[in-house]
């Protein structure tokens, strides 16, 4: 017998205060307008015995521990567990940051998230919960080239932050629209994976190129309509100046070639049949490298003294001082590092919760592995821990190297992706599947 699938929709305005600190280029830039709010939608699903909630944040990156925060105050006021929810930011970076600790980055906003991010995206998977009906699924997947790689090869064989054509990219689109028995449309999600930098190092407040693709399919289909990003690590938005940064106005230009993008795959949605979902909820263990030498640390601490920086250079040399204080401080080396991994199936989609920005192969290589499925390697979901390079491009080095490199004091193995990708596939495999 087949389960009902249910769905709630709901949303919540979570801008900030015209003046705050945007995330995501130097610690000190501030907002001085709004071109859009931000919002927080959330999707809540119920089929059978399983009941699990899927949020959509339109900021930059989510600190793990206000994701815990938040999964503990919606669990207590739905009776939904806290392991059945995937809270995922789609990573405008004309936004507050939420993520803190950031050396080089800029400080967490606590006012900001304890009296705006937190309880607006509690109310809205609440509310989500209390609006629940049963719905149609409709699927249907096309090609988008709003995305591209981002590592642009120079003349001096170095990498910067640029186009790169032949680069590996994920160009695959797909939307999920949800119907009510009567025809209305409950709610869509678009996935797709690119960061959120059409806007550039502006002074807008905005959710970037995506927030014109989900209001655009959003008035014509009726239904709350929400992004959710996917390997983004080396995907940039492919903008006309031939850059991943523009102004404001790469967002409107490439906001609408998204929109164009998402309602050709819409309108391509034929048949809206019974669907289920399913959820997983585990681990991946992946093994770490020896820390530097104290020598080595030492060393590099000489070098830097004095020094003024910001980004990745501030990141690369907090990284030699923990190093150093790590053998001061009687620092136990590990063998691996454990990252909890959430898996929610939404018919033959599944989306794979990651905190990290991960390379587009990543992702590519865990499709292909799992043919009955059409997987979404997220970024940025359930907390974030920066990039997660592929083993080829360790070698090129770059920005998303370098942070990759220098975030911890044990850095991953190199074949780290391999590994990720193994244990993935393993964790798909656990999942239940439709009809099952």
């Amino acid at each position: 017998m087949k389960k009902q699938l249910y769905l709630g929709t709901a949303r919540e305005i979570i801008s900030p205060e015209i003046g705050g600190c945007l995330y995501g280029y130097c610690p000190d830039w501030h907002s001085e307008s709004k071109h859009d709010d931000l919002t927080v939608t959330a999707y809540a699903f119920t089929s059978g015995d399983l009941k699990a909630l899927f949020i959509s944040a339109t900021v930059c990156a989510i600190k793990e521990t206000i994701c815990e925060e938040i999964f503990e105050k919606i669990s207590k006021e739905t009776g939904f567990l806290k392991e059945n929810i995937i809270l995922s930011a789609t990573h405008t970076h004309s936004g507050p940051c939420l993520s803190g600790g950031e050396i080089g980055w800029g400080g967490l906003d606590t006012e900001y998230a304890e009296n705006i991010f937190i309880p607006g995206v509690v109310k809205a998977a609440v509310e989500a919960v209390n609006n629940a009906e049963p719905v149609l699924m409709g699927v249907a997947s096309g090609e988008s080239k709003v995305a591209v790689n981002r590592r642009e090869r120079t003349m001096n064989n170095t990498v910067t932050l640029g186009q790169s054509s032949w680069g590996p990219v994920n160009l695959n689109m797909t939307v999920l629209s949800f119907k009510t028995p009567e025809g209305n449309v409950k709610g869509n999600i678009i996935a797709y994976g690119c960061h959120g930098t059409a806007a550039g190092k502006n002074k807008e407040i905005t959710r970037d190129w995506s927030g014109v693709m989900t209001d655009t399919l959003e008035q014509k289909s009726g239904g709350l309509t929400a992004f959710f990003n996917g390997t983004i690590g080396d995907s940039g938005p492919r903008l006309s100046n031939g850059k991943t940064v523009g102004d404001i106005t790469y967002v409107e230009e490439l906001g609408a070639v998204a929109a164009k993008d998402a309602l050709r795959i819409y309108d391509s949605i034929d048949t809206y049949k019974e669907g289920s979902v399913s959820f997983f909820d585990g681990m991946v263990s992946l093994p770490l490298q020896p820390r530097e030498s104290y020598e080595w640390a030492c060393e590099k601490c000489e070098e830097i003294k004095g020094q003024e920086a910001i980004n990745l250079t501030a990141l690369t040399n907090n990284h030699y001082q923990e190093v150093k204080k790590s053998y001061e401080e009687n620092y136990v080396q590990q063998q691996e590092r454990e990252i909890p991994q959430k898996i929610l199936r939404i018919g033959n989609v599944a989306f794979v919760a990651s905190p990290f920005e991960m390379f587009s192969e990543i992702g590519l290589r865990i499709d292909h592995a799992v043919p009955d499925l059409t997987v979404y390697l997220m970024s940025n979901a359930n907390g974030t821990k920066g990039y997660f390079p592929t083993q080829s491009e360790l070698c090129r080095g770059g920005y998303e190297v370098g942070y990759f490199i220098n975030c911890n004091i044990q850095r991953f193995t190199d074949d780290a992706d391999f590994r990720y990708i193994k244990a993935t596939v393993e964790n798909l495999g656990k999942l239940e599947r439709e009809g099952a």
